[in-house]
């Protein structure tokens, strides 16, 4: 899961491609990058590390142009260097620069073909550049000595027919204008914004529409599942349904990568979280536990524990205090990482938690890992009983998409029953919320579960989730 955007203008966009970056920053924190266009040439700044880091120091007047892409890395396909940070760029046979978030599914299928078919050697492990040489070389069939929106929905509806797996994809086409397109079932989220500056109308696409209101931009729209967008030259919007399949929007945004102030398909996700926790509440009296507190772990639980004690009508307090300047210890690179920065981020607060009965509340629980520290914590504060409360259901089936649950040993739900995950965690109780459950709250639209009922929308083979796996595993050496 990455965080992607890209704004097109008559005027200077560096500025917002910056500072829109750094609200992004939750949904990737091993690279960032940004690349300019100006008329004339590609400007493109990139490298390992947070976005203050790589732009910290950048003298923004020498990447002004008007078109630019922005990209923030959390890395589940390629290798963690400087060379798979995000924007790439071709300058043959046309000036294209490209973001993307997701991940390709049939990689080394491509790969093979992209070297039989036009002899190209990859010169990173990264899936955009994959995306980014069928593009081209459909773009190329067609021949574009001028802007023609009919044929670049073609080249965009091959592309999309070519690559299997979840993508939104923003590109920069040199003088010819800004291209957008979505895999054909929408899984990753893109959204268009737009605004009016002293030079004219701007058009913005961005992951999460946070990012927008950051920057003063109006929300426009979600980008429909296969659809593809062309700006051209003149501003001119041109939108095409190009390649189209059931819509599977990832419902893991909502419950973890997404920030609470974001709206999605038309929902506010902080709405979203304070309703699981609700849902959570049946789960929790069935239990017949009674614990004197509810907390939350920082910041992800807050509105789902806020909706459980609502429901249960049990006091909510903030028994945890957090370390905002630690980052976000899901998408850390490795165990060791998560675990040290579980103990930097959080501390309980005595006060609150001796000699009580508590529910701690977290968005999910993946590894397991995690979920003890966070228990033993509380208990060395006096904890009197913990219980672990997850407003995901148990996650049992690897992540194809883009997350990194990608390796099923893993897994801890999907190698264990949940009494044995409450006794490895060492919790007193542990309730997760359950698929049905989530499912009727999403009964009006078509979601992707995978992670939880391991039914892929975009359907995959055995041996492609192997291949998926030995690729992640290989990384992380």
């Amino acid at each position: 899961m990455c965080g992607i955007l890209g704004f097109f203008g008559r005027g200077d966009v560096s500025h917002d491609v910056i500072n829109g970056l750094t609200a992004l920053q939750h949904r990737g924190q091993d690279a960032a990058g940004a690349v300019t266009f100006d008329s004339n040439r590609f400007k493109l700044k990139k490298g390992l590390g947070l976005v203050r880091e790589v732009f910290g120091q950048l003298d923004v007047t020498d990447y002004e142009g008007f078109c630019g892409l922005g990209h923030v890395r959390y890395a589940t396909q390629g290798a963690l260097d400087a060379a798979e940070a995000q924007p790439f760029t071709l300058n043959y046979p046309f000036g294209i620069a490209m973001v993307h978030n997701g991940n390709v599914t049939n990689f080394n299928d491509l790969k093979s073909r992209l070297f039989s078919d036009q002899h190209r050697l990859l010169e990173t492990s990264s899936d955009l550049e994959l995306i980014l040489y069928t593009l081209t070389s459909e773009l190329e069939k067609e021949n574009l000595s001028r802007t023609n929106p009919e044929a670049i929905f073609r080249a965009v509806q091959a592309t999309q027919l070519a690559i299997e797996g979840a993508y939104c994809t923003i590109t920069i086409l040199a003088n010819l204008g800004l291209l957008v397109f979505a895999d054909p079932w929408g899984i990753r989220p893109l959204v268009m914004g737009r605004k009016f500056s002293d030079h004219g109308l701007v058009y913005g696409f961005a992951s999460e529409s946070s990012c927008f209101d950051f920057l003063g931009y109006e929300t426009v729209r979600d980008l429909k599942a296969g659809e593809a967008v062309f700006i051209d030259s003149d501003m001119q919007l041109h939108s095409s349904i190009c390649e189209r399949r059931k819509e599977s929007f990832c419902v893991f945004e909502y419950i973890y990568f997404a920030r609470e102030d974001s709206i999605m398909n038309g929902r506010l996700v902080a709405g979203e979280r304070v309703q699981m926790g609700r849902q959570l509440a049946k789960t929790f009296q069935e239990s017949a536990l009674e614990p004197d507190i509810i907390i939350d772990v920082p910041a992800s639980a807050y509105f789902f524990a806020s909706g459980l004690a609502e429901k249960l009508n049990v006091p909510y307090r903030r028994g945890l205090a957090k370390n905002n300047h630690v980052g976000r210890s899901f998408i850390s690179p490795n165990q060791s990482d998560r675990e040290n920065m579980v103990r930097q981020k959080l501390n309980p607060i005595r006060d609150i938690i001796k000699d009580k009965k508590i529910a701690v509340v977290d968005d999910s629980i993946v590894r397991g890992t995690t979920s003890k520290h966070l228990v033993r914590l509380l208990r060395e504060k006096g904890a009197r009983e913990v219980y672990v409360v997850s407003a995901s259901p148990p996650i049992k089936f690897p992540c194809i998409y883009g997350i990194d649950m990608s390796i099923r040993r893993e897994i801890i739900a999907a190698n264990y029953n949940v009494h044995d995950i409450g006794r490895y965690i060492e919790a007193d109780a542990i309730i997760y919320q359950k698929l049905d459950d989530l499912k009727e709250m999403y009964s009006d639209c078509s979601s992707c579960y995978a992670c939880f009922d391991g039914c892929y929308p975009t359907g995959i083979t055995l041996e492609a989730i192997e291949a998926i796996e030995a690729d992640r595993l290989q990384s992380k050496r």
